[in-house]
């Protein structure tokens, strides 16, 4: 068996054919959906980018015990696994945050990989004095300051040598794939995980895809919107979208021609093709711009997943109802070429959800490190806040203690305690260290944090634009309770429900309060376990 995963970061559901788009022409995503199984309700698990992938590698959810961080020396890694048993991995992405201090050992898992330079603020070109002033005439300042020192300087600096198509991060990971491919193809036994940043902002793409979505904007760029509230007009948020179809557009056509090789050599009856993202993108709905800072509306949350098997050929062009989440890939993955599925991994297979529309899981449960909790059973949804997410009391529990881009502070080292194992950590003790509520952990990382605060419903069946919060106590226990199994699946340990006020329906012993410094969660206050809005 063969395998290729194609990860697009940021790869709206709704900017796809196949799921209704209308707003973007994607014809190669829809072809490959025809020749294969699209899940109508697949959701994220942890938020954003790194926690996502270690869900991916792990197959559990990352958010409950910690923020945005490396692999564990601990973790199970799909990969790891494939390669220990003969399986040759290899991974090609222009991901830089896997280069990060925050990213280590997520790509070393695999055999071998490639790092294709230059996306976002990828400390690629060196330049001591940049041109500021001919940058400042070229983007605007609503997206870009011209100061030496901001990431988005970088992004500017590196796209001066982003020219021609080629020249592209997105379309030198697909050549890099070829490569592979014209290397590898007649070999038996590989799994290749080809990993794009685009669509991810900022979105740039080359002149001839922006063409078909030109909107006559005549000013400067507007390609990276902050995570913040709406404030552009009209036209500048057309334009901003419009950046993002053309992005979208070219992934869509690189994709086609990995289908069109796939054609070539006849790999359809050998290999599985699986097309996912990490998560979704607000891009002015719900008056927001971005991920994570706000409730995670579908838009966020509520993902793309389409599969090829080549055991299932004969249900191409089909779909599947159930849920499904990204921990559930990397038992699919292990499935796929038949070895076990280690006792610590949460996610379930859904390789038998190609057979039929059987469900695998009866809710799906996802999250940011300190933010709302969030759990749908893909007819309703409950976003969870904490009574005060501004106050401290969670731990960070990891042997791995870096942020995104910087190690943890001496001040929050200097809390460190040694907590015994968890259920998943092989009988190894991890540091526990105060969650402290100016950590540079995502969102804080840019000085911001949640807002849009406060608990709510939403009906997806009536409301599928989450227009309306509604109030139902009997949807809202039945989702509470799927939120706390999933917690106690987990292994949560107990200040997380008292940081939430869920201490009422905490489960007793096992957990880990020696360790929690001071998280003994403050005053429960109001704002709990709510009946609908709050």
């Amino acid at each position: 068996m063969r395998t290729i995963f194609v990860l697009f970061d940021s790869l709206n559901r709704s900017a796809m054919g196949c799921y209704g788009s209308r707003a973007v022409r994607t014809p190669n995503f829809d072809r490959f959906a025809a020749r294969a199984v699209t899940f109508d309700r697949h959701y994220v698990g942890s938020l954003p980018c790194m926690p996502a992938r270690r869900d991916m590698h792990t197959g559990r959810l990352n958010f409950t015990h910690r923020s945005w961080g490396p692999l564990e020396p601990f973790d199970n890694s799909f990969a790891q696994i494939l390669r220990d048993n003969g399986v040759y991995t290899h991974m090609i992405s222009d991901h830089l945050h896997y280069f990060e201090d925050g990213g280590h050992g997520f790509h070393t898992r695999f055999s071998s990989y490639d790092f294709i330079r230059g996306q976002e603020y990828d400390p690629w070109i060196a330049m001591v004095d940049p041109p500021i002033e001919r940058i400042r005439a070229q983007f605007d300042e609503k997206h870009y300051r011209t100061d030496k020192r901001d990431k988005r300087m970088q992004h500017a600096i590196n796209r001066e040598h982003i020219v021609e198509e080629a020249d592209f991060p997105g379309p030198k990971c697909f050549d890099s794939a070829f490569d592979f491919l014209d290397r590898n193809r007649m070999s038996d036994d590989w799994f290749l995980m080809l990993e794009c940043f685009d669509p991810h902002e900022p979105f740039h793409a080359p002149d001839r895809y922006k063409a078909a979505y030109d909107t006559g904007h005549a000013g400067r760029i507007l390609d990276w919107p902050h995570y913040e509230r709406v404030v552009e007009s009209p036209e500048e948020i057309a334009e901003i979208r419009a950046n993002y179809a053309a992005l979208v557009a070219m992934c869509d056509e690189y994709f086609g021609r990995l289908i069109d090789y796939l054609d070539e050599h006849d790999m359809w009856k050998d290999t599985c093709i699986v097309l996912s993202t990490d998560h979704g993108f607000l891009l002015s709905e719900h008056g927001w711009w971005g991920k994570c800072r706000m409730p995670y509306y579908e838009e966020i949350s509520h993902i793309p997943l389409v599969i090829h098997h080549p055991a299932h050929a004969g249900a191409a062009g089909e779909r599947r109802n159930h849920l499904t989440q990204t921990m559930d890939l990397m038992p699919t993955f292990l499935d796929i070429f038949g070895l076990a599925i280690p006792s610590e991994v949460t996610g379930s297979s859904i390789l038998p959800m190609l057979v039929g529309d059987k469900p695998i899981r009866d809710s799906a449960v996802f999250g940011v490190f300190s933010g709302p909790i969030g759990v749908t059973d893909g007819n309703h949804v409950l976003y969870h806040y904490p009574p005060d997410v501004s106050r401290e009391g969670l731990v960070e529990y990891t042997l791995a203690p870096n942020h995104m881009t910087a190690p943890f502070t001496i001040k929050e080292l200097q809390t460190a305690k040694l907590a015994p194992p968890f259920d998943f950590t092989k009988g190894v003790p991890v540091l526990g260290i105060d969650a402290q509520k100016d950590a540079k952990r995502v969102p804080n990382n840019d000085g911001i944090g949640f807002v849009d605060l406060g608990t709510r419903l939403y009906d997806l069946v009536r409301d599928p634009n989450q227009m309306n919060p509604v109030e139902d106590g009997t949807v809202s226990a039945r989702l509470y309770e799927a939120m706390l199994g999933e917690l106690r699946l987990h292994d949560t340990p107990a200040e997380v429900y008292r940081w939430y006020d869920l201490t009422t329906l905490e489960p007793k012993g096992g957990y880990h309060e020696e360790v929690t410094g001071t998280g003994d969660g403050g005053d429960a206050g109001s704002g709990g376990r709510a009946s609908g809005v709050s």
